[in-house]
């Protein structure tokens, strides 16, 4: 079975099955966990930041980034179809107590002017902002990738006006990836950065916050609040440490076998892919003119040995990744041309 259903789907590679089992640990909400400090000290080194945090989810990583810096009763200005809006179970009221202020951006980017005119001050009748979010890359938008220059001027408007800036970097070496940057260098001016280990860096578990010693600090005990404390929790983090050291040097390759995909989709009856916007490692591709709805095409690809989900009944997506070669997706193709092709 080929399986492009997400790169979340990934297994841990012979190498982290090795660290995962000889891994050093303790426990970590003791802080006595030697890998789980090690991840997070690299993690934090690597993003230029002053210390990190594990957790064991995106969704309580883009949670606690909230919290730490938001009050109940504020807004959050994110793109409309942002991970942490529509993904996420409302975390950012319900554990944040915050609504979200979204506004629609150009394959999910946003720039400054538009969030500058959203930006609300304390008033009797509306709720002030309290956090600009960003989304690199941009998961439902296609893995789309904020230039850098866009996130320093969006970080530079929000710190002028005192307010802080959240990246979901779920996939933000794949962002790094595609502008050719490190994420130290990308993520220079943004106060807090969630990335994902289990997503295209292909560890089986767990994703880090990143920021300022302060934010991390409060982020641990939200994330006890949580549930999130974790005790031997090395085993996980041993993994974490090839992930973000070596997987996350090739990625370039998930970006070429996205590459052929579109490609080869592009030319097939009823399908519509914007080429230009794939750049890293997703593929949207509208299906309504195949007369057939996604459900359905997806039912006759898995027949055939191939996973992909539909996003909604005319749109479909496919995510590459370290398990899943060129071969692999050029059998894709395969399988993809049988059904439209009749």
């Amino acid at each position: 079975m080929i399986d492009l259903r997400s790169d979340t789907v990934t297994k841990p590679t012979p190498e982290m099955r090795r660290a995962m089992a000889e891994a050093e640990v303790g426990d970590d909400v003791y802080g006595e966990d030697p890998t789980v400090n090690r991840l997070e000290q690299r993690a934090a080194e690597i993003f230029g930041k002053e210390a990190a945090l594990f957790v064991p989810t995106g969704t309580m990583g883009n949670t606690i980034g909230i919290k730490v810096h938001t009050r109940h009763g504020q807004e959050v200005i994110c793109e409309s179809r942002a991970h942490i809006l529509n993904y996420e179970l409302a975390m950012m009221a319900w554990f944040a107590g915050c609504v979200a202020r979204p506004i629609a951006g150009e394959n999910g980017l946003l720039h400054w002017d538009q969030i500058r005119k959203e930006i609300r001050p304390v008033s009797p009748h509306y709720a002030p902002t309290g956090l600009i979010e960003i989304e690199n890359t941009h998961n439902v938008a296609g893995g789309s990738v904020y230039p850098p220059e866009r996130i320093e001027e969006i970080c530079d408007g929000a710190h002028s006006m005192g307010l802080k800036v959240h990246m979901d970097g779920a996939r933000v070496f794949n962002a790094a990836t595609a502008c050719e940057k490190p994420v130290n260098e990308l993520c220079a001016k943004v106060d807090t950065v969630n990335f994902c280990l289990s997503k295209g860096l292909g560890a089986p578990v767990g994703s880090m916050l990143v920021g300022t010693r302060d934010a991390i600090d409060r982020g641990r005990l939200y994330r006890k609040r949580l549930g999130g404390g974790m005790r031997q929790a090395g085993v996980l983090a041993a993994a974490g440490l090839i992930a973000i050291d070596k997987m996350s040097r090739r990625l370039h390759e998930d970006h070429a076998n996205a590459r052929l995909l579109a490609e080869g989709i592009a030319g097939l009856p009823g399908i519509r892919v914007n080429l230009p916007n794939v750049r890293t490692n997703i593929v949207i591709f509208d299906v309504s003119a195949t007369g057939r709805a996604s459900a359905e095409l997806s039912a006759a690809f898995k027949e055939r040995g191939l996973r992909i989900n539909g996003l909604s009944p005319t749109l479909m997506r496919m995510v590459t990744h370290h398990d899943v070669n060129s071969d692999a997706c050029r059998q894709a193709l395969e399988v993809i041309r049988s059904v439209l092709v009749r």
